[in-house]
């Protein structure tokens, strides 16, 4: 049953069909006449938690036994009728059991109830939910639609199932819908989360009856949230090719553009800009005074990776979809106020192409931080493109390389090349006390590393003709390459150093014609007294044994080993040409390892770290029997990272005292004195809190961080913040912007979680920790990607801005590479800075097995104090708390966290 729209709403639909670009259609005036619903006020209430996040206001004006209400609530979640509807009396506060739910769906709810206070208020909860407790990974269960009401009731009502289908319940008196409430203005059902009834939806693209898709500008005020169903405001609306909007010269402008697959499924579209130029009288007609179409950009359609390499994406769109590109122009900072017009043209893939006119008007003073500061106008979204820190200028302390011949020094250790590419000999400085160079070397080689092809025969095909050339000598990096040869097989090694003790070899094996062979094995001698302990594979750190084997498992987070001793060792890790960083923590089993195919080969490949000989403990990699195949290559990939990184800085270990459990409530006379006077001059501000409520995202209480922070540096206190990558909070401005992007930066999945996610995201998304104090449910990201350029560019803002002293990670979502850059701008912006890397203990099964030291070495060299804290048991033998948590063996300190841990340790 339909209401009659007020007149204007028709007169305006009129007036938007005279210039829609389809031209005229009754279709959209009768659209607009048979959806309409009168205007429903919808507000901010306070109600119990139990009750959920979501109501209707409902007014009974006479006494009856029964009444009947039309709610519709256009609601985006799933499965509404597997959630109860509960009717609650305002006066008492006390739940009916006399209600029917005579229809409950997306679109609208038909209810019955018998009202006990008349006239009187009544609340329909219709998302009901327990209040959700602080946790990682909780899920909320809604209540489930029960039969409360009296049969008696229902049989003198017409309310029996019997009944309810002839309609009869439509007789009964109309209890009055007043208003839609929300448990808190972020709760909200946005206007752009207001679903279109599936008739307008059909009505509008009969409308339209040439257009395969259709297009709908919007402001980025306006976020495009859904993507199952159109809003319902774009039905009144309708598609439009024009969008206009003011912006200010320097700004970083950025507006979307939803595309709605009408009739055919959309398998990737191609953007054209084109300049915007001076409308004549508005501004001054010089063309040099454009917004050139290189200064635009689509986000959906790529940009630069976290390596600083080109990307490039496929926008898709199922038919009946919505998917919003994403759109940003960096305004010149020197435009002239006036109107620009320009065109961008979207090309479906075999499909027409569609122009839409773009107008801005620029006008007022220039916009210094390209707009960042206010995170509405989504100007950020440029920093997902950022190349900051992207270069290979040494870090401290770490010295440039040296190159001497064959030998390659760093900080501490020299590496010298056979003509095979492989390392001839490894030898450390390090002192044995740790907190200083030495002046002889310890070696840790015994013999070269060598990579041997056993014949089917059982022969060794030894490789030669190698000869050694470097392709690059620079203080930040050394890159070489050697070709070599067995029989009818070609090695050829590709490598490089940095200043870290960091080594990467890329072995590619091609065959001149098909060769049978027994194995093919990396084998790495090392000195028997140098390893003295073990680390990985399987076995927690220690004593090493005298032989330990190990298959492949993809169940298992481990791909590497580390065998050393105190002031000397190695890190190996073998990775294929089809790597991908895993998941970390309790996440890894939702992106565990890719197990690389010439080291697996199909669960031939093996590690055996065993004792040999006199005074030898080889690494044998073995990827087993097979077929090399021409023109079918094999990538035998590892890397090495020599340890320890650097000396162990004792003095200011000792010197530096923490303070973590600082809980600032945004007060202005709050004092920090007290922490002074305890010793404290280093301060982490965790999440969770009034100045670090969200995870992740510590820029919505910049004024209070500022404060905290000049007050903390008056009286020489650092102060870090919980700011990482791994999950994100849902209170994240750009969150629509990102998720458009499909899976690139947030982690697709099953759903459920908190009641925010459920409710808003609906699906697709992995729910991660939830902070009930703040009301903060986040979502995990995907394991590398363009958010990692977004991540770092605000770490600069916020260093450049706040003047944060540093960071404190919860895990390391991303690779050396990031982490480079992340000490990069620490160390550019504040000289001083700190990184402390806190982590839980892998070795159980939700994790893989995984050793912390292990799954982080790569990110070791760039940290300055280890906090592996969580699940530890610091009263275990000292072989494993030496390897496993002191950091001491990789030239770090560590903090003991669990049971208060183990003060003469």
């Amino acid at each position: 049953m339909h209401r009659i729209p007020p007149l204007h709403a028709v007169l305006s639909t009129f007036a938007r069909c005279l210039r829609c670009r389809f031209g005229l259609s009754l279709l959209c005036l009768l659209a607009a006449a048979a959806g309409a619903d009168e205007p429903i006020p919808r507000r901010v209430g306070q109600w119990a938690a139990h009750w959920g996040t979501h109501r209707a206001v409902v007014e009974v004006d006479q006494k009856a036994d029964a009444v009947r209400v039309h709610l519709p609530w256009r609601r985006p979640d799933r499965n509404p009728e597997k959630k109860a509807v509960l009717v609650v009396d305002a006066a008492t506060g006390k739940q009916l059991d006399n209600v029917v739910p005579v229809a409950v769906n997306r679109e609208h709810g038909d209810l019955v109830f018998q009202p006990n206070t008349c006239p009187g208020t009544y609340y329909v909860y219709y998302l009901p939910a327990p209040p959700m407790r602080t946790g990682s990974l909780r899920s909320i269960a809604y209540a489930e639609p029960k039969e409360t009401a009296d049969a008696a009731w229902r049989d003198r009502n017409g309310l029996s199932e019997a009944a309810l289908g002839k309609g009869g319940w439509r007789a009964l008196p109309a209890a009055r819908l007043v208003a839609f409430e929300a448990a808190s203005e972020f709760d909200q059902f946005d206007e752009m989360e207001r679903i279109a009834t599936r008739a307008e939806t059909d009505r509008l693209v009969e409308a339209h009856p040439s257009a395969a898709y259709l297009l709908f500008p919007e402001s980025r005020r306006r976020p495009i949230r859904m993507t199952d169903d159109l809003p319902r405001c774009w039905i009144d609306r309708g598609p439009s090719n024009t969008f206009e909007a003011d912006t200010r010269p320097g700004e970083f402008f950025a507006w979307q553009i939803g595309v709605f697959a009408a009739r055919q499924s959309i398998d990737d579209v191609d953007v054209h800009f084109e300049d915007l130029r001076p409308v004549s009288g508005s501004a001054p007609s010089d063309a040099a005074k454009s917004i050139p179409a290189s200064a635009m950009r689509c986000f959906n359609l790529g940009g630069i990776d976290w390596k600083g390499r080109p990307l490039t994406k496929t926008f898709a769109v199922a038919r009946g979809k919505v998917r919003a590109m994403w759109f940003g122009v960096a305004v010149p900072r020197d435009l002239p106020a006036g109107h620009y017009e320009g065109t961008l043209t979207i090309t479906p893939e075999g499909m027409r192409p569609s122009t839409v006119r773009l107008g801005l008007d620029v006008a007022g003073e220039v916009l210094e931080d390209a707009g960042d500061s206010e995170p509405w106008r989504h100007s950020r979204l440029r920093w997902l493109d950022s190349t900051i820190a992207l270069d290979d200028e040494p870090i401290r302390p770490y010295t440039q390389l040296d190159v001497d011949g064959q030998t390659i020094a760093c900080l501490g250790r020299r590496m010298t090349l056979d003509e095979n590419g492989l390392p001839r000999s490894i030898e450390s400085y390090f002192a044995p006390e740790m907190t200083h160079l030495g002046e002889n070397g310890r070696q840790l080689l015994a013999s070269p590393v060598k990579f041997v092809v056993d014949a089917a025969d059982g022969t060794s095909l030894p490789f030669s003709g190698g000869t050694l050339e470097f392709t690059r000598k620079d203080p930040g990096v050394v890159a070489w390459r050697s070709t070599s040869t067995a029989g009818e097989l070609t090695l050829r090694c590709e490598g490089q150093m940095e200043p870290d003790g960091f080594v990467e070899f890329k072995l590619r094996l091609v065959a001149d014609r098909p060769v049978d062979v027994k194995d093919l094995r990396l084998v790495i001698p090392m000195r028997r007294d140098v390893a003295r302990y073990m680390m990985g594979l399987g076995r927690p750190g220690g004593f090493r044994p005298p032989r330990h084997e190990w298959k492949w498992d993809r169940a298992r987070h481990q791909d590497c080993v580390w065998l050393g001793d105190v002031n000397a060792g190695l890190h190996c890790r073998w990775f294929g040409e089809n790597y991908v960083r895993p998941f970390v923590c309790v996440h890894y089993a939702r992106q565990p390892l890719n197990l690389p195919p010439a080291w697996h080969n199909e669960g031939r490949g093996s590690v055996t770290v065993a004792e040999q000989g006199e005074g030898q403990v080889v690494v044998s990699a073995s990827g087993g029997p097979r077929s090399v195949e021409p023109g079918r290559p094999l990538h035998f990939n590892f890397t090495l990272l020599l340890t320890p990184f650097r000396p162990v800085d004792t003095d200011t270990h000792w010197a530096e005292r923490y303070y973590h459990r600082y809980r600032w409530p945004n007060r202005a006379d709050d004092d920090l004195g007290p922490v002074a006077e305890g010793g404290a001059n280093v301060l982490n501000v965790h999440q969770g809190n009034g100045l670090n409520p969200y995870i992740n995202y510590p820029f919505f209480t910049v004024d209070s961080l500022k404060q905290l922070i000049h007050q903390a540096h008056d009286l020489g206190i650092r102060v870090k913040l919980y700011y990482t990558v791994r999950e994100i909070t849902t209170h994240l401005p750009e969150l629509w912007a990102l998720r458009s992007l499909g899976d690139e930066i947030l982690s697709g999945g099953d759903g459920g979680g908190a009641p925010w996610v459920r409710e808003h995201l609906v699906h697709d998304y992995h729910p991660a920790w939830y902070d009930a104090p703040v009301h903060d449910a986040s979502i995990q990201t995907t394991g590398m990607s363009r958010m990692h350029n977004f991540y770092l560019e605000g770490l600069d803002w916020l260093i450049r801005n706040v003047e944060i002293d540093g960071l404190y990670l919860d895990e390391v979502a991303y690779d050396r590479t990031v982490m480079k850059r992340v000490r990069k701008v620490l160390q550019r912006g504040r000289p001083n800075s700190l990184i402390d890397l806190h982590s839980w203990n892998h070795f159980c099964e939700h994790a893989g097995f995984a050793c912390c030291a292990n799954v982080y070495m790569e990110s070791l060299p760039y940290v300055d104090r280890l906090f592996i804290g969580e699940s530890r048991d610091y009263d275990t033998p000292p072989d494993y708390w030496l390897v496993e948590i002191s950091g001491i063996p990789f030239g770090l300190t560590n903090d003991m966290l669990q049971g208060g841990g183990n003060p003469w340790r």
